[in-house]
């Protein structure tokens, strides 16, 4: 199987554009994002071995943890099942298996199936959880549409799933197989974040000014919905749309192309996102409530699709921007806050799906990139597709891995060099 791309992660022929123009959105933001070669000391400093974790099944390309205080990892399977590693060790049986639910999936390549998972916060007592996965449509015109649902645990069984459990939150059609977003997570106030891509195809040409500034779809955004207070869910009362006419409550903020894994830092709850750019440029995001990022009329800190008396000073610049060839398709990742790598403390790990890793060191209003150095790294070309984090704040790298005649997945943890 070939893994390839799920946030329009090869720009194949169909997603190329002709080039636009690349002027700078913020000069200040610009100057507020900094690229530095690694040095020796620097690469010391960054450095990293990959533990691994299973190479047993393929497409691993979302984790959780239950924070139940049982140490267990949860990984999504593009194909759609959940599968358990318990004592470091990969379960025979999925957690649950919603293929079957799902639209037929291309193995070859597909942006599309089981993209995102997280825990209720309380699931220790309610066992709840919730997948993000593609469904079949019935709509004229959408490819399908992207489902978030909740389950629960069975009741005499910690590492199997209730099926019959389901009960679909939230469901949105998708004009295209691309671009979907996927990642759920649970925020530090207990609502429900969800990303979404702009709804795919290249340079986001649906609607009639495409997706990312249409405040009436929930395609190119930051969603935030209450799981808790009404059914299927509730709208949090601080949310920065309600009550304004043509625009979604559910909606936290905008302007994104395709948010391919978001995460809050453990410590000071900043929302981070790693956004796919178009042709040029990818981009590191942190997310305010009600904040405008920009697309399409920028990729990065530079014009895309411009339109006539647009105002940019209400666009929030990225925190980071890199180019194309350095990088492919943006892997968003997390703020390091574990205590076996003291080096990367409070550095954002971050990669790309072309397999190269950095880390994002905030001084002031700057950022800095740097290498991220890996030893123990498979001999094989590998894809970076997601990362994750454990209870502890430890940090984990999920891959694609072809050569030799073969394509596996697999899943690393990062842990001090030798």
């Amino acid at each position: 199987m070939s893994f390839v791309r799920l946030a329009c992660f090869v720009l194949t022929a169909p997603f190329i554009l002709s080039s636009t123009a690349c002027d700078t959105a913020s000069k200040k933001g610009q100057q507020d994002s900094v690229n530095v070669e690694s040095d020796s000391a620097q690469a010391a400093a960054n450095t990293v071995r990959l533990q691994l974790v299973t190479d047993q099944f393929i497409s691993p390309v979302a984790m959780a943890t239950p924070h139940d205080g049982s140490d267990r990892l949860f990984f999504c399977q593009k194909e759609g099942k959940v599968w358990v590693v318990e004592n470091g060790k990969l379960l025979s049986k999925p957690f649950i298996d919603v293929s079957g639910e799902m639209v037929k999936i291309n193995e070859a390549y597909d942006e599309r199936g089981l993209l995102g998972i997280t825990f209720h916060p309380d699931y220790k007592s309610n066992g709840k959880f919730y997948l993000y996965y593609s469904v079949p449509s019935a709509v004229k015109g959408s490819n399908h549409k992207s489902r978030v649902a909740e389950f629960k645990v069975s009741a005499n069984d910690k590492n199997i799933a209730n099926k019959t459990s389901e009960r679909v939150i939230l469901e949105f059609e998708q004009p295209e197989s691309n671009h979907n977003g996927g990642d759920i997570i649970f925020g530090p106030d207990g609502y429900l974040y969800i990303a979404s891509g702009d709804g795919g195809g290249g340079g986001d040409k649906h609607g009639e000014n495409g997706n990312g500034q249409n405040l009436n779809t929930l395609l190119a955004k930051i969603l935030r919905i209450d799981v808790n207070s009404a059914k299927p869910y509730g709208i949090p009362k601080d949310n920065p749309f309600v009550g304004k006419t043509g625009a979604r409550p559910e909606i936290y903020a905008y302007g994104l192309r395709n948010p391919w894994r978001i995460s809050f830092d453990k410590l000071n709850h900043r929302l981070f996102a790693g956004d796919v750019g178009q042709n040029k440029y990818e981009e590191v995001d942190i997310i305010e409530k009600g904040g405008n990022y920009g697309w399409r009329i920028m990729e990065g800190f530079h014009d895309y699709n411009v339109p006539n008396g647009a105002d940019k000073s209400k666009l929030l610049p990225p925190i980071h921007e890199y180019e194309h060839p350095l990088g492919i398709s943006i892997t968003g990742g997390y703020v390091y806050r574990g205590k076996a790598i003291p080096a990367l403390q409070g550095k954002y790990v971050f990669g790309d799906y072309n397999g190269k890793t950095w880390v994002l060191t905030q001084n002031g209003n700057k950022w800095t990139r740097q290498d991220l150095v890996l030893q123990g790294k498979p001999d094989l070309n590998m894809a970076i597709l997601s990362w994750g984090q454990d209870e502890a704040g430890e940090l984990y790298m999920l891959l694609t891995t072809t050569g030799k005649g073969e394509t596996k997945g697999a899943i690393y943890k990062l842990v001090n060099p030798n």
